[in-house]
């Protein structure tokens, strides 16, 4: 992870094409969250040194939220609403359920602290707080946090674009008749669908038959169109294993074999200056290794700095003893 080249390439989003993106500068909120003072309760705004418990006042003005009310008078109460800005001259909210009402008068049955339902300007936010740091990913609650600032684009790192491939002569797409000796390839939908749902693109390169000639035209390739590499099979020691090979061949293998199971055959390293990362081809491998080790450096690469996922432990609903036979 020390050896991630972060990506450079920005470009400004609409928050509508946003969510996933990782940030590429700080979003710094230009005005105070809530923007006034307001109401947090439906009720009565009154200046609460000039009211006594239960005496009636009149209502001399009628404040929901979007409106601007007038100054409130001393002996007087304003009908408000939750979210409406508190009138000029009011300190306090008394809640409806605590008042009654008689045509265009109203007294407080029990006076509220001082201060009591008003949320403070700048409560959530003040002006110049950084809203959203580089490096975050946009959630919808981090697009609706910056959206209630004002800000209608955003400034994110490109999305990645990786290339994946499946090796391996006995693969077959869904849909296609399957011979003797073959399965049909679910690693491709798997890891496409993992990639993209990080926000990144997919180079589907498809169905690598094992030859080298095969594996390295479809490593070039991926190279030339891609900013990281992903296989799936053809790792292992099989004399029709040819990726590793290949990487030898083409750039450099940093990493074979892992003390992981399942997962053991992984391969990392750079084909023409590109990021490689060989997975196994068993179904269930290809997922573990892909979350646990190419999830985390993808997501580096394109910029985001939490990149490990939350480590919980529960105890088992089973009991399970490992033994030397491998699945």
């Amino acid at each position: 992870m020390t050896k991630v080249a972060v990506t450079n390439r920005t470009e400004a989003r609409d928050l509508d094409a946003a969510l996933g993106c990782c940030l590429a500068e700080d979003v710094v909120s230009g005005l105070d969250v809530p923007p006034a003072d307001n109401s947090a309760m439906d009720g009565y705004a009154i200046r609460l040194p000039s009211v006594q418990e239960n005496e009636w006042l009149e209502v001399s003005d009628r404040v929901p939220a979007g409106r601007v009310g007038h100054e409130i008078q001393p002996g007087t109460a304003v009908r408000i609403f939750t979210g409406a800005p508190i009138p000029a001259g009011a300190d306090t909210v008394a809640m409806q359920e605590n008042c009654e009402v008689d045509g265009d008068r109203v007294r407080i049955l029990e006076l509220p602290e001082p201060g009591a339902n008003v949320r403070d300007r700048g409560e959530d936010l003040q002006s110049g707080a950084v809203v959203a740091n580089a490096g975050d990913r946009l959630t919808p609650q981090t697009l609706a946090l910056i959206a209630s600032v004002g800000c209608v684009e955003v400034t994110v790192f490109k999305p990645l674009r990786v290339a994946v491939m499946s090796t391996g002569d006995e693969l077959v797409e869904p849909g296609g008749r399957l011979a003797d000796g073959q399965i049909f390839n679910s690693n491709r939908y798997a890891l496409s669908g993992l990639i993209r749902g990080l926000g990144m693109d997919v180079l589907d390169l498809g169905i690598v038959r094992d030859t080298p000639e095969a594996t390295d035209q479809a490593l070039r390739q991926a190279a030339e169109q891609a900013e990281t590499i992903i296989t799936t099979g053809g790792v292992s020691v099989g004399e029709e294993d040819h990726v590793k090979s290949a990487v030898e061949r083409l750039g450099q293998l940093e990493l074979w074999k892992l003390a992981i199971k399942p997962g053991k055959p992984l391969a990392f390293g750079d084909v023409l200056g590109k990021p490689f990362f060989g997975l196994p081809g068993n179904p269930v491998s290809t997922f573990v290794t892909f979350v646990i080790l190419a999830r985390p450096y993808l997501l580096a690469m394109q910029g985001v700095s939490q990149v490990r996922a939350s480590c919980l432990h529960i105890p088992a609903g089973f009991s399970f003893k490992a033994g030397s036979r491998r699945e």
